[in-house]
């Protein structure tokens, strides 16, 4: 018997509706304490009054649906209350629950009940966290696709062709005396060698998944007063960022998101850097300095209405080796410095300073928003394929993508192996765990401890 579950399965604050979700064998015990109403038609929804089991004070009109098991989310008896969405009310509605013996859901618990119960698998669980966490249409698209067991449906050949291959290996390493024949060794090597090819297909679709998922980290950094901050508020299209004239306003990072395309963008935008004797503008600049050895890519802001000086140069040095784009800003003011005035300074410096530097130089205005679109696209360029705007099942997921890897690995170990003469019995190992992690990515093959870590990234209703 399963202990029932409760929480709240809307997001916390007022609304105008709340959902409460109940799971388990108590549901209809307590859902039936809670209206005085002693039957339920399953999948249909009961205008009710809550009231007050010990003292019948009505709490709240509500819409009572209730789900009979194991035709529900979780598999088993489910009562969902929908009322008026003011936290005080959910609040007294849930502690009503916890007196009549439910308990507080843990993260992730509903989703965790229906994997147990079999209504959905773990990659489909997932895809229920990352839908609800999209930031874009193009990661809710992916997340559906994965809710509805695209993922599945593309692994079940290759686990099958592997299965296949295993019989072949496990009657051959009963049943046989002598060695596979020559001919059988080469068919199974080259059905092998296919499945390594589908599954590091699959797997390749990582890098444009994870940027439709994830998206980019960008740092915005410079010495003080070039106009980050200005720039921050033009990507943004809104004042988030203070700016004025005195040098270092700028003293801790401020992060924002938005997105360009599909691709979401988390915006930093950092404190200028220079040495200063300032205690507090001195701990922004050793933190923007840590943003920049962890941004996926580094803007560099010059000014374009002063030369270039000794701390430009350096901030361009420091970023040498990491992605980034030198950024010309306030292009709209009479230019000191140009695009092909940083291109002959790069060139005449290649063997010294900027040895390494290849960066895209951009020119720009925070202030007319010249420019902006060109910047945009460069930022995403770099990391954007073709994958990444099709049509295509997309890997969002770093799990999955090293389970696909490591999947891929043993087969091709085990091809290895059979062209070494190596024993059926040896071959096997390989398979077996290609299989094992291929069955991991679904939760066929998953550890308690895996899924206590995965389901802890949920949010409490789901």
């Amino acid at each position: 018997m399963s202990d029932t579950i409760v929480a709240l399965a809307t997001p916390t604050g007022r609304s105008g509706i709340g959902v409460i979700r109940l799971s388990g064998e108590g549901s209809i015990a307590i859902g039936r304490s809670l209206t005085s109403r002693q039957e339920f038609s399953p999948r249909y929804s009961h205008l009710v009054s809550l009231t007050h089991p010990s003292s019948t004070e009505v709490i709240d009109e509500a819409i009572v649906t209730y789900f009979k098991a194991p035709n529900s989310f979780t598999g088993e008896d489910v009562i969902e209350i929908s009322c008026h969405g003011s936290p005080v009310l959910l609040r007294q509605v849930i502690d009503v629950c916890l007196a009549q013996g439910a308990r507080m859901a843990h993260p992730g618990e509903f989703s965790l009940r229906a994997l147990a119960n079999g209504r959905m698998n773990l990659a489909e669980a997932e895809a229920i966290r990352d839908l609800i966490d999209s930031q874009t249409v193009a990661s809710a698209r992916q997340a559906v696709r994965q809710l509805r067991g695209e993922y599945s449906h593309q692994l079940q050949p290759i686990k099958d062709e592997l299965l296949d291959v295993i019989v072949i290996l496990e009657s051959a390493l009963e049943f046989v005396e002598d060695d596979l024949p020559e001919t059988q060794s080469e068919s199974i090597k080259l059905r092998l060698g296919d499945l390594v090819k589908e599954i590091e297909g699959i797997a390749a679709t990582f890098k444009a998944g994870k940027l439709i998922r994830d998206g980019l980290r960008v740092a915005l950094v410079g010495r003080p007063n070039v106009g980050k901050s200005s720039l921050f508020n033009a990507l943004l299209g809104s004042d988030r960022a203070i700016v004025t004239e005195i040098p270092g306003t700028t003293r801790d990072q401020i992060h924002e998101r938005f997105t360009i395309g599909d691709i979401p963008i988390s915006l930093i935008d950092t404190a200028g850097l220079r040495d200063t004797t300032d205690m507090v503008e001195s701990i922004g600049v050793e933190r923007s300095r840590r943003t920049m050895a962890d941004a996926d890519i580094v803007l560099v802001l010059l000014d374009a209405a002063e030369d270039l000086t000794a701390e430009d140069e350096q901030i361009i040095d420091s970023v040498r080796d990491l992605p980034h784009l030198i950024v010309l800003n306030k292009s709209d003011k009479p230019a000191a410095i140009s695009v092909a005035d940083l291109t002959s300074a790069f060139a005449r410096k290649a063997s010294n300073l900027w040895e390494t530097q290849t960066a895209l130089i951009v020119a720009t205005s925070a202030k007319t928003g010249s420019g902006l679109d060109h910047l945009q696209q460069a930022i995403v360029e770099p990391f954007a394929s073709q994958d990444a705007s099709s049509n295509g099942f997309l890997v969002t997921d770093a799990r999955h993508h090293d389970l696909l890897v490591r999947s891929a690995d043993e087969v091709l170990h085990s091809i290895e192996l059979l062209e070494q003469h190596q024993s059926e019995e040896i071959v096997l190992i390989g398979l077996h765990n290609a299989l094992r992690y291929l069955g991991e990515i679904t939760g066929e093959t998953t550890t308690e401890d895996m899924l206590t870590r995965i389901f802890s990234t949920f949010c409490i209703g789901k």
